[in-house]
């Protein structure tokens, strides 16, 4: 099984569409009601200068794909993101989320970022024992916050440190300056070593 995690691309989108739509479709893992077009997503990878977007291929086909973004638009919130992980569900339990996470986790750190957020849906058993092992705690829970498929649905806001505040912090660096780094590579390749090891996650 050849194992390739690297930076999304604009060929990218349709398989990342293809495993995007079903979770908006048919669960509530995400609030989005509607999939979004190829377009869509090319504008916000585009708009994601700072925030880095993985996919992982097995034997050329992209089967996952991670990210990180905002919490929010103020100055003050530049060093918090969101991070979101998807897998098609015929490769799920691969390592590929944890492959994925492990990646980008750790260029958001070189970046400058000093936490994660993930924000799961309940009940989701399963993404929550998967966030726990990745470090993540519970940090906040929003009751019958969303209506999707004619329920309410509460939401768990999940963080994790991803450095020390420092006193006097830096703005996070670029994607583009970060994939110059030595490290880019070798931090993909630490993610893909877990997928290729793994007997699922």
């Amino acid at each position: 099984m050849a194992v390739l995690l690297r930076a999304a691309t604009e060929s990218d989108l349709p398989a990342i569409r293809d495993i995007y739509a079903p979770f908006v479709d048919e669960t509530a893992i995400t609030f989005a009601y509607d999939s979004p077009t190829v377009e869509d997503l090319r504008t916000k990878l585009r708009q994601k200068t700072h925030h880095p977007w993985l996919v992982c291929e097995l034997d050329g086909s992209v089967v996952g794909y991670a990210y990180a973004g905002p919490v929010r638009e103020r100055d003050a919130y530049q060093w918090a993101v969101e991070a979101s992980v998807y897998v098609d569900p015929e490769y799920q339990r691969r390592g590929i989320a944890r492959g994925l996470y492990t990646a980008l986790f750790e260029i958001l750190e070189r970046q400058g970022y000093v936490t994660a957020y993930a924000v799961i849906t309940t009940p989701n058993p399963a993404s929550i024992a998967f966030h726990e092992s990745m470090g993540f705690e519970r940090v906040g829970r929003f009751d019958a916050v969303g209506y999707k498929h004619d329920t309410w649905h509460d939401v768990e806001w999940w963080a994790r440190d991803l450095r020390a505040r420092p006193d006097d912090p830096q703005a996070p660096s670029s994607v583009a300056d970060a994939k110059a780094c030595d490290w880019w590579d070798s931090a993909l390749d630490r993610g893909a070593s877990l997928v290729e090891d793994a007997s699922g996650s």
